[in-house]
């Protein structure tokens, strides 16, 4: 399963997230494929050195995802099948990387530009709008990968449009903030447009030997993150609840409602798609970054000092129910 996570507004803590819960899963010895589609390579940075990152953007021997589909770009070709790599194969052996590259946003316009001609079945243009989702699908095969994460830009721009499109499944990380819940808003109707455009991009490629997405991923749910926490009840302050409990209503109406008639929701059973909550960690991120791992495997060795050392193990606790969603819908479509 290829599985995105996306918002259209940043700073809600998207990668930390992703990286985190991944981790998480290749603990528990699930095969995971990272792919870093934003061009801001904030999850490459998080799982890679320097030297490690300058050798991926080698274009004689590079894997990133924009040497991958740079032929694509330049009119040249197809897809380059260049394997991903192993950002900790010592202790994560069962997880992979195709790093991100700057160069990625280079290929925004090319997708905008033939999103149209797509439409006609033009067989060049739909090798460039699948050629992100075929060279995922070929790496998931080299890595026999059982979950593929999609790191992507807060934005709702062509590159994005692709790349999701591209997704079995996708997540959105919110903030209990003003500016999240009138996010949901634009993302379920571009959500609901780009579906429909897809299908006809789909319809007029259908004889032509080019392998495309369904372009109709599943909504599973939100997380809530960044929030500052206190004990009580809601286990917020008093300014997130503003607009913490809003979060459910906004995401029912603008995302679920709208995709629900395309059938592109998951049904829980408890009727929510609130899939838990990462509060704001402070300080044990830059922690976490500077050591290149989760920060539950963090210790004395990384600098954290006295309370610190057992905040950061408790937090794989915070993972733990997304984890288990998570390997459910692994086994389910297994």
């Amino acid at each position: 399963m290829i599985l995105g996570i996306f918002n259209n507004k940043g700073g809600v803590g998207k990668t930390t997230y992703l990286y985190h819960i991944a981790y998480s899963l290749a603990r528990r010895g699930i095969r995971v494929l990272l792919v870093d589609a934003d061009p801001q390579c904030n999850l490459t940075a998080y799982c890679l050195p320097d030297n490690a990152v300058e050798r991926a953007w080698r274009p004689d021997r590079g894997n990133s995802i924009f040497l991958a589909i740079e032929p694509l770009h330049e009119s040249m070709g197809d897809i380059r099948n260049r394997g991903p790599l192993q950002p900790n194969p010592d202790h994560y052996p069962t997880l992979w990387l195709v790093p991100g590259d700057p160069a990625l946003s280079r290929f925004e316009d090319t997708l905008g530009d033939t999103w149209n001609r797509a439409r006609g079945g033009n067989p060049a243009d739909l090798r460039k709008q699948s050629g992100i989702y075929r060279y995922v699908k070929w790496a998931e095969a080299q890595v026999d990968a059982q979950v593929t994460f999609i790191d992507m830009g807060p934005n709702l721009g062509p590159l994005n449009r692709t790349t999701l499109t591209s997704c079995d499944d996708f997540i959105v990380p919110i903030s209990p903030d003003l500016f999240s819940i009138r996010g949901t808003q634009n993302l379920g109707e571009k959500l609901v447009g780009w579906r429909q455009e897809w299908d006809i991009i789909r319809t007029a490629g259908q004889l032509e030997d080019i392998d495309l997405p369904k372009g109709s991923p599943r909504f599973l749910g939100y997380v809530r993150q960044q929030y500052n926490t206190r004990n009580n009840e809601e286990g917020m302050t008093r300014g997130w609840q503003i607009f913490g409990g809003r979060v459910e209503e906004a995401v029912q109406e603008n995302i679920v409602n709208k995709l629900r008639p395309l059938r592109q929701v998951i049904t829980w059973d408890d009727g929510s798609y609130d899939l838990g909550a990462i509060p704001n960690l402070h300080s044990l991120v830059p922690y976490s970054q500077e050591a290149r791992k989760p920060i539950y495997d963090c210790t004395a060795q990384d600098g954290l000092m006295g309370a610190h050392v057992q905040r950061a193990r408790n937090t794989e606790e915070l993972f733990f129910q997304m984890t288990e969603t998570i390997i459910g819908l692994v086994e389910e479509a297994a």
